[in-house]
Formats: C-alpha cells, sequence, structure tokens
C-alpha cells in the first residue's frame, strides 16, 4: 500500500469519526440512567435504503432486526437468503433494522456498511431487546411511507434462516395478495407475571389474563395492507415491550385474524437440524450462526433440483 493512500485512509476514518461523534453529541442523552427505556420514537429516520418502490416494487420486503454489532451475521444474510433476487418472477429484497447507542465507533461500521450496501433503515432510540418493538415499528412505518407499492412483508432476525424460494412459492399458492398475517402462530398464550423472566409483564403493562393471537417474533409475515394497517392503529394502543404480543394486539384491533400458510409447519422458532430435503420445505429456522447460515443456505441451493425420499422431508420426526 502507498503512502498516498495509507494517508487518505487515515483521513478518511478521522472523517467518520468526527461525523459520528458531531452526529451523536444529542444521543448519550439517551442512554442517562434515569431516562425510560420505553419511549415511542417521533424523530427523522437517520438512515434509509437505496429504494424506489413506486418505480420498481419488490413483491416481498423482509426486515430483519440487528444490533449495530452484528455486522458477521447481517453479512451472512447478505451472502444467503437476504441477497437481492428474482424468484419465480417476483423480486425479493432485503433491509436491516437497527436502533442507536453511544458508542461512536459502531455507528461509524453502519456508516461504512450503508455506504457499500445501502440496505440499513435506522432511528435514534437505544438499541436494546426491549425496544425490539419500537425497531419493529420503525420497519412498518418505512413501509407505510415509503413502499406500499410492495406486496407482501416478513419481519425476522438475523439468527433466522429463511427459505425465501419455499416462502415465495407458498405466497404465489395463496392467490390472494391481501388480509394476511402468517407465522409461527401463538394461540392462547398469556402474560408471565415472574419478575425474573425475561418476558415478564406486569398487570399495568397488559392487565388481561390471556393474550389475543400472534406468531412468534422470529419470523412473521404481513400483506402489505396488514403491515400499513398495524403500524397506523400502533399508535393508538398502550405500549408494551413484547413485540410479537404487541403485533398481535394491532391485529386484534383490526380484526386480523392469524392464518397458517400451508396445512404442513413451516415456520419453526426452534433450530430446526439440517438436511437439504427438510430446509427445502420450512419457512424458518431459529438460532443459527453466522458459518451455519452460510453453510445451510449453501447446501439447500444446491439441491433445489434433486429428488428427495418425500415431500416434506421427514420434517413430522422433528421436535417444534
Amino acid at each position: 500500500m502507498t503512502f498516498k493512500r495509507k494517508v487518505f485512509i487515515c483521513i478518511f476514518a478521522l472523517g467518520l469519526v468526527s461525523l459520528v461523534l458531531w452526529n451523536s453529541s444529542s444521543i448519550y442523552l439517551l442512554y442517562q440512567k434515569d431516562m425510560p427505556i420505553f419511549k415511542r420514537s417521533s424523530e427523522n429516520f437517520l438512515k434509509l435504503p437505496d429504494i424506489d418502490c413506486r418505480r420498481n416494487a419488490p413483491f416481498l420486503v423482509i426486515l430483519v432486526t440487528s444490533r449495530l454489532g452484528q455486522m458477521e451475521a447481517r453479512m451472512a444474510v447478505r451472502n444467503t437468503w437476504g441477497k437481492e433476487r428474482i424468484i419465480a418472477g417476483k423480486r425479493i429484497v432485503t433491509y436491516f433494522l437497527l436502533g442507536n447507542n453511544s458508542r461512536p465507533y459502531d455507528q461509524v461500521g453502519i456508516l461504512t456498511e450503508n455506504v457499500l450496501y445501502k440496505d440499513i433503515i435506522q432511528k435514534d432510540f437505544m438499541d436494546t431487546y426491549y425496544n425490539l418493538t419500537l425497531k419493529t415499528l420503525m420497519g412498518l412505518e418505512w413501509i407505510h411511507k415509503f413502499c406500499p407499492q410492495s406486496t407482501f412483508v416478513m419481519k425476522t432476525d438475523c439468527d433466522m434462516f429463511v427459505n425465501t424460494y419455499y416462502l415465495t412459492e407458498l405466497l404465489l399458492k395463496r392467490n390472494s395478495t391481501i388480509k394476511l398475517f402468517t407465522g409461527i402462530i401463538r394461540m392462547h398464550a398469556y402474560p408471565i407475571r415472574d419478575p425474573n423472566s425475561k418476558w415478564y409483564v406486569s398487570k399495568e403493562e397488559y392487565a388481561g389474563n390471556s393474550y389475543p393471537p400472534f406468531s412468534a417474533g422470529g419470523g412473521y409475515v404481513l400483506s402489505t395492507d396488514v403491515a400499513r394497517e398495524v403500524y397506523v392503529v400502533s399508535k393508538k394502543m398502550p405500549f408494551l415491550k413484547l413485540e410479537d404480543v404487541f403485533v398481535g394486539l394491532c391485529l386484534a384491533a383490526i380484526k386480523i385474524q392469524p392464518e397458517e400458510l400451508d396445512s404442513r409447519p413451516t415456520f419453526f422458532a426452534s433450530n430446526i437440524p439440517f438436511s437439504p430435503c427438510r430446509y427445502r420445505k420450512i419457512i424458518t429456522s431459529h438460532r443459527h450462526t453466522p458459518a451455519q447460515i452460510m453453510l445451510y443456505w449453501d447446501g439447500m441451493e444446491k439441491s433445489l433440483d434433486d429428488r428427495c425420499p418425500n415431500d416434506q422431508g421427514n420434517l413430522q420426526s422433528v421436535d417444534i
């Protein structure tokens, strides 16, 4: 590397750091201990993806929740199921949903990623587990304001394996592009009142004894009309830190019932043991490392034209 090139890289890096520090001066207030974590954000978007849905509307927009430091996971998604592609003549695109934090060097990395990939949606709220509701609503807000021309929206996480081929196939078989909500459907779930639980909800937060039907947050799909309705009605709903349950409350308010996308299980909240035939007939599997996502995607894609012993790849024997 030449001396001039080294100097240029140093100046560029210092410039990015300076920019982040300058932009972050007002952010630190969000992280004082006496500030509430659960605060509905009305700030403008910090990052927006490079797409004009009016000119080339995607069939499916996949919104992936991620944290600032999870660059390796995002790269695995970008190189596998999140890569923009055409499936059965339908355009599939993927964007990452991010909050913010008080570490400027994380934001430097995000600035660089966004320059390279232009696939980040970000607002200025604390990026914590209990702000997943804000993060998800940010994604639905982006759909509502910037991409209402899309047909379907999927919300998922960056440790999920998503079979976009099979998902597209099932969405096309449905023969309707409206009034859809599907995923890892939970019926008759109830609030956990144990303060030591990660999913604790107090009576003050939610007084009911049971939740309306909802989908586990790892992976669910909405038709765009439903996604927009959920975003609109969310402004009138009492805030709940459990993102998946909050979306279920919004669905109940707009009278949308979750439905199964197929007669057999396709969405899974657990880690499904890999085999090419099995993964060809599922939509989601959870808790995967970036290396597993890369390996499994490559194995599944290479087997797409192969014959399998049976349709479901022995999925019925898997504990879900």
